[in-house]
Formats: structure tokens, C-alpha cells, sequence
């Protein structure tokens, strides 16, 4: 029987008094954490070394699993409990060092704004090509819009638009995590000067930007301070803070689609156009299905489905289970 396992942390000098194991199929991951569930706030997690596991070990909770799978950058667990059983670890960086986020439905369900994306086309535009970054992990999929993507290399930014191979447009996408991360470390002033170079460009996070005053392994004077700084020297780059990763996927599109506009509709704007160019004439489909092949594939397989907009979770979840991962 698979169980999640809390126990205390016998290092009294540690700011971490918990040690969480957790089972997963290539060996146990142990983490030590500052809470033993996260009802209130997501809790920091350090991933250690199973040496770390002391063999008299004293076991505050034991948790029977009900599931607990790896997705992504993300480990979804539920434990056999009616109340309090469903959570989420959440891998990322933090300084440039390995970090882990636990947090539950009921803490991300307070940055979502239960609101739905419109699937109108931006700008008018038929089909908006996106250049995706090739270093980009865990892409946007834009498939509730009317986008094609390929990947290619771009010099900044992790979405870009190129027209008649000229980077015009580019937009950074941030975690919170990331974006601490990259702000104390000083690479994102690196990554916000190139950005500048070019005629439009953006960051978007993906949080809300009072996240920032909640932050508890770095000041959050420090980061306020940081992100107001870049402002004031790039301010051509703006940083659009926008709750969720679904509002940033939105707001990316929207960008890059009025950059679009404006660069074939305005005579001053063809005057500004960057050098930064992008070889594309080798284009890549980036990872996954459109939401065009997925709707043919679930009406040939019997499933009801819109004549356009976006597709049902359970749409998506029964191609995946027919397909396997793409």
C-alpha cells in the first residue's frame, strides 16, 4: 500500500521542521517542508537525499494514496481522506537552484478569475503564425485560437512574430518562481535589455502581483523594488502580471497579434522594424495536436463536439488515452 509519510525533521537548526516522502516509481523522493499539508499557503519544499530519512524516524502523519502521478513539471497527489485529499508538488527553480512548491486546489483556485477566454480572432487575423523559442519547456498551445506555431531559436524572448524574416515582436513568459529567480540572480535584466532592442516586446507572469508580498524565501521588498527598477530603465518592456498561466497564454496572442497590426498597418512602424532576423523558412510544427485535428479525430471516434471554440477537457483527455503522449 502506497503511503505519503510526514515526519519530523530531526535537524533542530533547520527552518524546515517536517520531512515529507512521497513513492514514486524509479525511488522514493524525500523533501524537507515547513508544513505538514498546505492548507493555507503553498508550502516550500527542499528536495534531499533518502539518506536523509532518519531510521527512527518519528511519523506525525501517514497518509494511504489514492494516486500519485508525475505530469510535467508537476506530481498530482491524492490521498484516501473526503476532506483535504488532493494537492499538487510543483517543480521549478528558485535562485538557480532545484525547488519544490506544494500547494493545493483550494490555494490555486484563489488566482483563478473563473472566467472564460474569448475565441474570437485578434485583430481580424485568419491564422497567426507564433514562433515558439526552441529552450521553451511546457509551451502554450494556443488552441482555443486561431494560431499556427513552429519552433525556432530566437535571440530573446520565448513567443516571438516574425515578419518577412524580421523578429518584430517577442514576448518572455514567467513563473513567480522564475521570475524572483531571475530578478535576484540578475539574469533578467540581461533578459529585459534584449528585449528592449526590439520595435515591440513584453513579460507576462503568470501569477498575480500581489504573489510578490507573499514570497517567503526572499524579501518582497527586494523584488518590488527589482521589477520597478527594470521599469523605469526599459520602459518600452512592459511587465503585464496576469493570475493564471490560461490569462497569459491569452494575453501572448493578443500581443503578438496587435504587433502584427501595427506592423503592416502603420508607415512608421515599417520604418522601426528590428534586424533581428529568424530563419523560418524551414518550418517545425511545435509538439501536439491543433484543436482542428483533435475535433476531426473525436467526431470520427463518435464524440460530440462544437463546430468551433475550445474543446471539453474530457475531449482532449479521451484523445490522449487513444493516441498515447505526442
Amino acid at each position: 500500500m502506497a503511503e505519503l509519510v510526514i515526519a519530523r525533521n530531526p535537524d533542530e537548526n533547520s527552518r524546515l521542521p517536517y520531512l515529507l516522502r512521497l513513492p514514486q516509481p524509479g525511488g522514493d523522493l524525500l523533501f524537507r517542508t515547513s508544513g505538514t499539508w498546505p492548507r493555507l499557503k503553498a508550502l516550500y519544499c527542499h528536495p534531499v537525499g533518502l539518506d536523509e530519512w532518519p531510521a527512527d524516524a518519528e511519523i506525525v502523519e501517514r497518509l494511504e494514496l489514492r494516486s500519485c502521478q508525475r505530469r510535467g513539471a508537476a506530481i498530482d497527489v491524492i490521498v484516501q481522506r473526503s476532506r483535504e485529499n488532493r494537492s499538487q508538488l510543483v517543480f521549478t527553480t528558485a535562485r538557480g537552484r532545484d525547488a519544490v512548491f506544494w500547494q493545493a486546489p483550494r490555494i490555486r483556485k484563489q488566482a483563478r478569475p473563473n472566467v472564460r477566454t474569448p475565441t474570437a480572432r485578434a485583430q481580424g487575423i485568419d491564422e497567426l503564425q507564433i514562433v515558439i523559442d526552441t529552450h521553451e519547456r511546457y509551451a502554450y498551445r494556443f488552441g482555443t485560437q486561431q494560431v499556427s506555431t513552429v519552433q525556432r531559436a530566437l535571440p530573446c524572448g520565448d513567443y516571438g512574430l516574425v515578419v518577412d524574416g524580421q523578429l518584430v515582436a517577442s514576448v518572455e513568459r514567467k513563473s513567480l518562481a522564475d521570475l524572483v529567480s531571475s530578478l535576484t540572480n540578475g539574469k533578467l535584466r540581461y533578459q529585459v535589455a534584449d528585449l528592449a532592442a526590439l520595435p515591440r516586446a513584453a513579460v507576462v507572469v503568470e501569477d498575480r502581483y500581489s504573489q510578490v508580498f507573499k514570497l517567503d524565501w526572499v524579501r518582497p521588498a527586494v523584488v518590488s523594488d527589482g521589477l520597478a527598477e527594470l521599469q523605469i530603465r526599459w520602459p518600452n518592456v512592459p511587465i503585464v502580471f496576469c493570475e493564471t498561466r490560461q490569462l497569459a497564454e491569452e494575453w501572448t496572442y493578443r500581443f503578438l497579434a496587435a504587433a502584427h497590426a501595427w506592423t503592416t498597418t502603420e508607415q512608421a512602424a515599417l520604418q522601426r522594424i528590428s534586424p533581428t532576423t529568424v530563419d523560418v523558412s524551414q518550418t517545425t510544427p511545435a509538439s501536439g495536436p491543433s484543436t482542428a485535428e483533435v475535433r476531426a479525430w473525436a467526431r470520427t471516434a463518435g464524440l460530440a463536439v462544437p463546430d468551433r471554440g475550445r474543446l471539453r477537457p474530457d475531449i482532449w483527455q479521451a484523445w490522449r488515452e487513444a493516441n498515447g503522449p505526442s
